[in-house]
């Protein structure tokens, strides 16, 4: 069982790479996220260069390493292959924490603080909501409110 799980993942990986366009950047972004998941997630998030810096600030603190030159190529590759585009509107009363953390660059601690508020409290009906939930960043929320829906 382990060795076919093994396999899967394997073969996983070098599907992930696979879906990589060629560019400047792209061995760079290899290098830094396939150390901790697959590439697949690593690129599934669809945002604009800000929203991409701070994913990689965010990496950055959980222990990634890379120099500002291979962070910057990443920057400029992430932005031009995974552009923000139509990214849909976030239902913060049914997001999880990951879509919480991805779609407003939250840390995981705050989505867990959205998602247990709203477990107790009830579904959020304005951004006033969620400005009563303690240490959350509320800035970011503030500047992505555009994409939230109740």
């Amino acid at each position: 069982m382990t060795a076919y799980i093994l396999i899967l993942a394997v073969i996983a990986t070098t599907a992930a790479a696979q879906q990589l366009p060629d560019g400047p950047g792209r061995a760079e972004i290899e290098k830094m996220c396939k150390g901790c998941h697959e590439m697949a997630r690593s690129i599934s998030l669809r945002q604009d260069r800000d929203g991409w810096s701070s994913t990689m600030s965010k990496m950055t603190a959980f222990g990634m390493k890379a120099t500002e030159q291979e962070t910057n190529l990443a920057l400029d590759y992430l932005a031009k292959h995974y552009p923000a585009g139509d990214v849909p509107p976030l239902n913060i009363n049914k997001a999880t924490a990951i879509q919480l953390e991805s779609a407003l660059s939250l840390r995981r601690s705050q989505a867990a603080a959205i998602i247990e508020y709203r477990t107790r409290n009830g579904q959020f009906k304005s951004i006033d909501d969620l400005k009563k939930i303690p240490n959350i960043d509320i800035a970011k929320i503030e500047s992505k409110k555009g994409r939230i829906v109740f």
